[in-house]
């Protein structure tokens, strides 16, 4: 499940809307709603977060942190190192192979250290 899934979940649970519902007033498939959800698709467009945002009714502050969700929510990440250091083509590639095995308590550690 990627950020924005997980968000768009809780809405729908917080306002009690069933995902077929929710699909059909979007004007998508339930098939791509779940799958968004899930995390099986890439992240949505600024016109469905848009839609998303006006389909909850969202205040702005709401808007603004589910658009900033959506960014971060690609679940098949490409990392460009070119022109990088070493370093930093090593880490990338360790966390690509490792960051299934990575428990919460590290991927939480890693946010923290890489936050900005």
């Amino acid at each position: 499940m990627t950020p924005f899934g997980q968000r768009l979940r809780q809405l729908r649970a917080e306002r009690k809307r069933a995902l077929k519902d929710m699909a059909a007033a979007l004007k998508v498939s339930s098939a791509y709603l779940s799958a968004l959800e899930h995390g099986h698709r890439g992240k949505p467009s600024s016109g469905l977060v848009q839609q998303i945002a006006a389909y909850f009714n969202l205040a702005w502050d709401d808007v603004d942190e589910l658009k900033r969700l959506a960014q971060i929510s690609d679940p098949r990440v490409t990392i460009d190192t070119a022109g990088l250091s070493p370093a930093a083509t090593e880490l990338a590639n360790r966390l690509a192979e490792k960051i299934g095995d990575l428990d919460e308590a590290t991927i939480a550690a890693i946010r923290r250290a890489i936050k900005g």
